[in-house]
């Protein structure tokens, strides 16, 4: 199961200084429930507002390839380690068995699964906007696929594990584990932590945040199947790592380059 409560000791002797120990029981628990809240509500309004503005300032700034991918390396780790310290310092138990061993073929099997089916779909979406039976993709796309080796090299080796890692930890184990909590139902965490994933991709349009969304629905299965994270993370790193190494250049063929 990913619902987890969050318990609480029943404390009756007084701290230090005179201060009743439930006092600062009750304080403590409702400093943690307001960092929690802050930072759901920094993945679900403030992220996608900084990926909106990150597209508007893409269409009006040259930012080499390399660049936008240290930017994403370090904004996606930023998130990560400031989930995970939310977590410490709030509700310990939340990610508790989230990251822990599972079999290795149970690994490998679901993860690619999922990476499977989700590259056969993305394949689909080519096809239909090779078609025009689809929207073509924004034009910030373009700027996002690697073309020379030192670029795919970044990509397939420091972009991919990093988003892999960071997103399913970040949407997957927190978030959609704490909205679960929140609503006594897994399917409502679900959908709203796959909504906020696909807004955090809003710097790719609506076409790239309706996948993303789709996508982030995907990657949750595993967990909400089994409890871990890291099926969801191998196949979001498969993901990843395809589709910017080869299916990302067969959809930019009917990119333009934005005008320089």
């Amino acid at each position: 199961m990913i619902s987890r409560g969050l318990s609480i000791p029943t404390i009756q002797e007084t701290g230090t200084e005179g201060v009743p120990a439930a006092a600062i029981l009750v304080k403590s628990t409702m400093l943690a429930k307001l960092t929690t809240v802050l930072f759901v509500s920094l993945l679900v309004l403030v992220v996608p507002i900084l990926s909106f503005n990150t597209a508007q300032r893409l269409r009006t700034q040259s930012i080499p390839r390399l660049a936008l991918y240290l930017s994403a390396v370090i904004s996606q780790w930023f998130l990560a380690v400031l989930c995970l310290v939310v977590v410490r310092f709030t509700s310990r138990g939340l990610l508790a068995g989230s990251l822990g061993l599972i079999p290795l073929a149970e690994f490998i099997r679901w993860g690619s699964l999922v990476a499977a089916a989700s590259l056969a779909g993305l394949g689909v979406v080519i096809l239909l906007e090779n078609k025009g039976l689809m929207p073509e993709e924004s034009d910030l796309v373009y700027l996002l696929i690697p073309e020379s080796p030192q670029e795919k090299l970044w990509a397939v080796l420091i972009l991919a594990p990093t988003a892999a890692f960071c997103e399913e930890l970040v949407y997957r184990g927190f978030l959609l584990t704490q909205l679960s909590q929140w609503s006594h139902s897994i399917f409502w965490g679900w959908i709203v932590s796959s909504i906020a994933f696909g807004l955090a991709h809003a710097y790719q349009g609506w076409s790239g945040m309706t996948r993303a969304a789709l996508l982030g629905a995907l990657l949750a299965y595993p967990f909400v199947r089994l409890g871990n994270l890291y099926p969801s993370m191998l196949a979001h790193g498969l993901i990843d790592a395809v589709a910017l190494a080869w299916l990302g250049p067969l959809m930019a063929r009917r990119i333009q380059p934005p005008p320089t």
